[in-house]
């Protein structure tokens, strides 16, 4: 018996002729290897269908192309390859190929002062595509830090100075009192609010670039900021955070700025759009700032 051929509605032309920007699917689910980690990750594969005669374009060939992502640490060149496949199926049909990847790698983080560690997850994106212009990666990742408000800060000190006014008005200093007096909460009677905060950097990666920065990026931007979140911590870690956040009083603006400065300073960045959200604790709205270099919307 001579088997059927089986039909291609894809290929089926159309009267009403109209090319599209972008066909392909969103969510695909696949696991993804990064820094030694093997992530769950989700997809979104697609192509311009620049034959607007044709019905559509082949999935199966992006889905099937997909395999290759987990079979090596993901690279600018690995995506490439996977882009290069998706045009090299869809010749004649297509000119520009995308491929954005979604998921979070969990790197252990040293406490302060202890010995003790624990796992952060940091959620990143990837952005890709490859068209007549060449070739574009694009990165993003988000970074939980914590901010406390230099205006609530001074007038917490405000408050206090004016206890001690009080307290020890027309007395003469005794070290021993005032050392007691520091401890209580008569005498620090307020303190500065501060909050869990977000940043969200979007680089664009240099076209030679290699690797995917991606650990490099958060250490720097947590070094910058100064106040990363903790994961296990004993007391005295806790402590040590304190005082951190007491000598590192920031504004989002402040944020901002310095997260900018660091980004200028990364060699494999050939632009970036970032985004500071701080979670305030005093109001029930957000403050948040924006900066961004060489940076446009493609």
């Amino acid at each position: 018996m001579n088997s059927l051929t089986l039909p291609d509605m894809a290929a089926q032309t159309l009267d009403q002729q109209q090319p599209l920007d972008w066909v392909g699917m969103h969510g695909i689910a696949l696991p993804l290897r990064l820094h030694g980690q093997l992530i769950a990750g989700r997809a979104a594969a697609g192509v311009s269908l620049d034959d607007g005669a044709a019905r559509g374009i082949h999935m199966s060939r992006l889905y099937l192309a997909l395999e290759h992502l987990h079979e090596a640490e993901l690279s600018p060149a690995l995506l490439r390859r996977v882009l290069e496949q998706f045009l090299a199926s869809h010749a004649g049909l297509s000119r520009c190929a995308y491929l954005d990847l979604d998921g979070q790698c969990l790197y252990q983080r040293p406490a302060l002062i202890s010995p003790l560690a624990g796992w952060k997850a940091y959620p990143f994106s990837l952005r890709s595509r490859l068209d007549e212009q060449g070739f574009h990666v694009e990165l993003q990742v988000e970074i939980g830090y914590s901010s406390t408000c230099p205006c609530s800060a001074a007038l917490a000190r405000q408050l206090i100075q004016e206890q001690f006014r009080r307290d020890f008005a027309a007395k003469s200093i005794d070290h021993a009192a005032i050392e007691q007096w520091l401890s209580s909460t008569q005498g620090i009677l307020a303190t500065p609010h501060s909050q869990r905060s977000t940043a969200t950097l979007q680089v664009r990666l240099h076209r030679d670039c290699s690797e995917l920065p991606l650990l490099a990026l958060i250490d720097a931007a947590e070094n910058a900021l100064g106040t990363a979140l903790q994961t296990a911590v004993k007391r005295a870690d806790e402590q040590a955070f304190a005082l951190a956040n007491g000598q590192n009083l920031m504004f989002c603006e402040d944020a901002a700025r310095r997260l900018h400065r660091m980004l200028r300073e990364q060699s494999q960045v050939a632009g970036f759009e970032l985004r500071v959200v701080h979670a305030e604790s005093l109001h029930a709205h957000d403050a948040v700032a924006h900066s961004s270099w060489q940076w446009s919307r493609r």
